[in-house]
């Protein structure tokens, strides 16, 4: 009785996944998972900084983050070939039982205390070498599991629990490193993991999807395949395209911003803190809201978005006080928070259930690459245009991706109009995203 009450209490867009008892299991451990590595966030750079010998800490703290991300890019390359053929509770079980054991294994060696810098790095590189395959096997879980029409909103929780456990992880991490070692965080983001590893485990028995289901077709499990599906689907293509150069103009953003905290408006951390405490809970916002976007276009809507970050940039270069860029990065947060849930529901809705796993596979690799170049590229435009016009070129150029965008869309839309026999689609999502 108690639970009929609390689901009558959710919005009407996320009533039935909490009525789905596999996907009402597996949720809090997603979330569990997402805190975990939040928190890591903070854990993994101090701990860098703890062991790293004297005047080597930038050195081995670049490379610490390095090695919790980049390496996902490879494995996708990598064990394709064996990856493709697993369905995607698997995926996501190897992925976390992978890193409950590397990650695990940090605070060990701590206690030990024979963990030094080249034994860290090689840890956290090993613990993320699954991680393409892993946030494929996530989607393309939920996709097995929900009927199409409740997939928005299953992806729209799992991004918004993502947002907020960027604005509560390292909050979190820095009280709790108050009165424990960092390598002892780390060692709960590894406990996280090993539960939802058990977790999938059971929702996988308890929902029996047949393996075939979500085998792959022939050829699938050929290196590359995930790729070269993308290249026969401009559609799909466009959507990797379009996510990757917005995240990649989100880089010099990233870098700017706090050199526009320090160098043009004087201030100092608590500052910086609260402009990105507030974009989470704007993207934690806009997130949940993406559940009650099914009923519209979702190619307008995501172009919509790129759009409205890109506004949200424009006023920093204008010279605008403290409080009004406040204001224009929470709705910046807002704006952007749907965007990971529509990306990835374009995705599930327009390929193959039997590739579903290695096209996401494909795309987590690229896009491991668009905000490493982007920031990397932040530190010499910032010499030469100053935080300030970098902020605003940021904004102006992601206008601009939008605009090519939807210039695109619509001569793709004409293309198809003319082509005798060519179906529009159908419902509020197929009739306005089909090529």
């Amino acid at each position: 009785m108690t639970s009929v009450r609390t689901t009558r209490l959710l919005p009407q867009a996320y009533r039935p996944l909490f009525a789905h008892a596999g996907f009402k299991r597996l949720l809090p451990a997603l979330a569990a998972s997402d805190l975990g590595d939040g928190m890591s966030v903070v854990a993994v750079a101090w701990l860098a900084i703890e062991i790293a010998p004297p005047g080597r800490s930038g050195l081995l703290l670049g490379a610490a983050l390095a090695a919790y991300s980049l390496p996902g890019a490879l494995g996708a390359l990598l064990f394709g070939r064996w990856l493709r053929r697993l369905p995607p509770a698997r995926l996501l079980a190897a992925d976390s039982r992978i890193r409950a054991v590397l990650l695990g294994c940090v605070p060990l060696a701590w206690a030990a205390g024979v963990l030094n810098p080249v034994l860290y790095v090689a840890l956290l590189a090993g613990s993320s070498v699954l991680h393409a395959w892993g946030n494929a096997g996530r989607y393309s879980l939920v996709a097995q599991m929900l009927p199409r029409e409740q997939r928005l909103a299953a992806n729209a929780l799992l991004s918004s629990s993502v947002s907020a456990s960027i604005v509560i992880g390292p909050a979190l991490a820095g009280f709790l490193a108050m009165v424990v070692s960092p390598a002892w965080l780390i060692g709960l983001d590894a406990l996280s993991f090993a539960v939802l590893a058990a977790l999938v485990g059971r929702v996988r028995a308890a929902d029996g999807k047949a393996a075939t289901e979500g085998a792959p077709q022939a050829g699938a499990d050929r290196p590359s395949a995930g790729l070269r599906l993308l290249r026969k689907q401009p559609e799909l293509l466009g959507v990797l395209a379009l996510t990757w150069f917005f995240n990649f103009l989100y880089g010099p953003a990233e870098v700017a911003l706090p050199l526009h905290v320090t160098d043009d408006l004087h201030a100092g951390a608590g500052l910086l803190g609260l402009y990105w405490a507030l974009f989470g809970a704007g993207a934690v916002l806009g997130g949940l809201a993406a559940g009650a976007l099914r009923r519209f276009p979702l190619w307008p809507v995501t172009l919509g978005i790129v759009a409205g970050w890109g506004i949200a940039l424009v006023p920093f270069g204008l010279g605008a006080p403290a409080p009004v860029t406040l204001a224009c990065f929470t709705l910046g947060g807002l704006v952007y928070g749907p965007f990971t849930a529509l990306s990835y529901t374009l995705f599930q809705e327009r390929t193959p259930a039997a590739w579903l796993t290695t096209v996401l596979a494909a795309r987590s690799a690229a896009l491991l690459t668009a905000g490493p170049v982007g920031t990397a590229l932040g530190g010499p435009l910032i010499a030469l245009m100053g935080p300030r016009g970098v902020l605003a070129a940021s904004g102006i150029a992601t206008i601009a991706l939008a605009a090519v965008g939807a210039a695109v869309r619509i001569r793709s839309a004409r293309r198809s109009a003319s082509r005798p026999g060519r179906s529009n689609g159908s419902g509020p999502c197929g009739a306005a995203a089909r090529p």
